[in-house]
C-alpha cells in the first residue's frame, strides 16, 4: 500500500461531477489498484475514490486516473508532504459475527433461498484480496459469487464488486455475476448494486433457520 500526504485538489467526472478544493489530504493507493482520497475526519469513508481496474498517469504535479467505464479522477498536487510504501501481505479476511456466520452456513445448506436452481461450489473461496463467502453455479451454469452480510450497505457492494473484478480475470470462471445477501439492504446499497450489475436478496433469518431445521439428516 502506498500512502501519500499532499496538498491537492481533486476533480471527478463520470456518473456525476465533483470537486475538492486545495487542501492537505491523504491519498491511499492499494495493491489492487484502488485509489482513495481521505480527509482527517469523516470516519472511514473517502472523499473520493476510483476502484480497480483503472489506469494511472502520474507526473510531478498531477495524477490522472481513468477506468474502462469512462470515469476520470484528476488529482492536482501542489506539495507532497510524505510518500511511503508498505507491504501488507495477504489479508486473512474479516471474522464474521455470530449472525453473519450462521447466515452464511444456512445459505450454504439452502442456496435456493437466494435463487432457484443455485448450487454451492465452495464456501470461503480464496482470492488474493480476501475470501468470497459462497461460490455458486446457477441453473444456466454461470458462476455466481455471493457476499453475505447481516446488513447490506454500500461497503458490501464495493467489496463484492472487487471480488467480481478478480474472478472475471479467470477465464475458467468468467463471466461471474454477484449476489449480495443480507437480512436488510439499504436503498443506497441497492442503487449502487444495480449500477454494478449485482443482485440484492434480503433473507429472513428466522425463516431460513426453520427451513434448515426441516432438512432430513443422517446424524
Amino acid at each position: 500500500m502506498r500512502l501519500v500526504i499532499a496538498r491537492c485538489e481533486v476533480d471527478y467526472s463520470g456518473r456525476l461531477s465533483a470537486h475538492l478544493p486545495m487542501a492537505t489530504r491523504l491519498i491511499m493507493v492499494k495493491a489492487d489498484g484502488c485509489i482513495a482520497v481521505h480527509a482527517d475526519g469523516g470516519a472511514y469513508k473517502p472523499l473520493n475514490w476510483m476502484n480497480a481496474p483503472n489506469h494511472v498517469e502520474e507526473t510531478d504535479d498531477e495524477w490522472r486516473v481513468t477506468n474502462p467505464a469512462g470515469e476520470t479522477l484528476v488529482i492536482r498536487i501542489e506539495e507532497i508532504l510524505a510518500d511511503v510504501n508498505h507491504e501488507l501481505g495477504i489479508d486473512p479476511g474479516l471474522s464474521k459475527d455470530g449472525v453473519e456466520a450462521n447466515l452464511q452456513e444456512l445459505l450454504a445448506e439452502s442456496p435456493s433461498a437466494l435463487e432457484e436452481g443455485l448450487s454451492v461450489l465452495r464456501r470461503e473461496y480464496p482470492t488474493d484480496i480476501g475470501s468470497i463467502d459462497l461460490l455458486c453455479r446457477d441453473a444456466d451454469g454461470q458462476v455466481v459469487a455471493v457476499e453475505v452480510k447481516r446488513r447490506g450497505e454500500i461497503d458490501g457492494v464495493e467489496q463484492l464488486a472487487r471480488y467480481l473484478e478478480r474472478l472475471n480475470r479467470d477465464p475458467a470462471l468468467a463471466p461471474v455475476r454477484g449476489i449480495l445477501a443480507a437480512q436488510s439492504i439499504k436503498p443506497q446499497a441497492r442503487t449502487l448494486a444495480a449500477d454494478r450489475g449485482i443482485t440484492c436478496v434480503e433473507i429472513d433469518y428466522d425463516e431460513l433457520r426453520g427451513a434448515e431445521g426441516n432438512v432430513l439428516r443422517l446424524f
